[in-house]
């Protein structure tokens, strides 16, 4: 008899990287004869018919039960299962350094530092530990997690080929020069670099550009309120914050996007990379925690992200087709590379050990 196989989330939240991963898992699960149902501490409305409430966890709890615990933050649900009496199977996300958030997110601070601590506890409690990158993989090993593997965020391409938003259309495909990054509006990513970088090109090179910030402010708006100061500071004209999207919005932005930049110095993998290559539109990343990994091979690199070399960069590729085109190819066999991968097939794989 095949034993559950349930999952255990700190959040199950829209358009979150980590909630489309369990999702995924969820549904490989059930096609391969497993019981599979997805706990979450916190769970965005929009998602509540997908989850059960932490507290019921209880009723699934066993020495037989297999549980995939997504660790990304310290949290209720880490407590929970380091108690119960399941085999564990870890999937680590990476934990951003508490630093970042010092005197913009105290408690977020507290909850990373506190995560940290909890990964090294965990590590004689996990029967199996999967990192969804090399570089996660790599910090599970050096917090000394016996057996490891990888287990990469494989995106549903086919989703992001439904229908864009027209009104994202009608506001910004307008001529003017847009130049986008999607993710969370925190520390880690550098957004202030990203304005900076922007400022200068905008001023040297086109004045007829707008960037748009695709990603959710919530929880730190004293950060985005010093943003909004260096914006005024600089005095960069067309910096848009467009809060967290819908589906649609967000593959319509990518449509109308003339570059993609990245200046994030802590990913644990970056899905908006992916989602930028496959969309078409070239990347300019900082090499950074993982992203050498997630770009595999495509985009460009910047090893220095020095607001002037990466606004003359970014001029670049705008004025030699050439050289646009050759960074897209580099992402077109980037995402083909991606999209013969078989997800069903590597969970079966990575999690053999445990489930047989």
């Amino acid at each position: 008899m095949t034993p559950p196989v349930p999952q255990l989330l700190a959040a199950l939240s829209y358009g979150d990287a980590i909630s489309n991963e369990a999702l995924a898992i969820q549904k490989h699960l059930r096609e391969a004869g497993f019981e599979s149902e997805i706990f979450a501490e916190k769970v965005h409305p929009r998602m509540s018919h997908l989850a059960r409430p932490l507290w019921k966890y209880r009723e699934v709890s066993s020495p037989e039960t297999v549980c995939l615990f997504h660790f990304s933050i310290g949290s209720a649900s880490s407590r929970l299962i380091y108690r119960a009496p399941d085999r564990l199977v870890s999937i680590y996300h990476n934990i951003t350094p508490a630093g970042f958030f010092v005197g913009f997110h105290p408690h977020l601070a507290g909850l990373c530092h506190h995560g940290r601590r909890e990964l090294a506890a965990f590590a004689p409690r996990t029967e199996l530990a999967l990192g969804d990158s090399e570089y996660n993989r790599r910090e599970l090993e050096a917090a000394g997690y016996p057996r490891t593997a990888v287990l990469p965020i494989v995106l549903d391409f086919p989703r992001y080929e439904r229908r864009p938003s027209p009104v994202v259309g009608r506001l910004y495909d307008d001529g003017r020069t847009n130049i986008l990054f999607v993710g969370r509006i925190i520390p880690n990513k550098k957004i202030d670099d990203l304005i900076r970088t922007f400022a200068y090109y905008q001023r040297w090179f086109d004045p007829s550009s707008r960037l748009l910030l695709v990603g959710d402010t919530r929880g730190f708006e004293r950060y985005l309120s010093r943003l909004q100061e260096l914006v005024s500071t600089l005095g960069a004209d067309g910096v848009v914050f467009t809060g967290q999207v819908d589906d649609d919005d967000l593959y319509a932005y990518y449509r109308v996007a003339d570059a993609f930049l990245c200046l994030s110095e802590h990913e644990g993998f970056c899905v908006p990379l992916q989602e930028a290559m496959h969309a078409g539109v070239p990347v300019i990343a900082y090499d950074a925690g993982a992203v050498p990994e997630t770009l595999h091979g495509g985009g460009l690199l910047l090893d220095d992200k020095s607001p002037e070399k990466v606004a003359a960069l970014l001029a670049e590729v705008r004025g030699n087709p050439a050289l646009r085109q050759r960074i897209l190819d580099t992402q077109a066999r980037a995402v083909q590379e991606i999209r013969t991968t078989d997800f069903g097939a590597l969970l079966a794989d990575r999690l053999q050990p445990v489930l047989g």
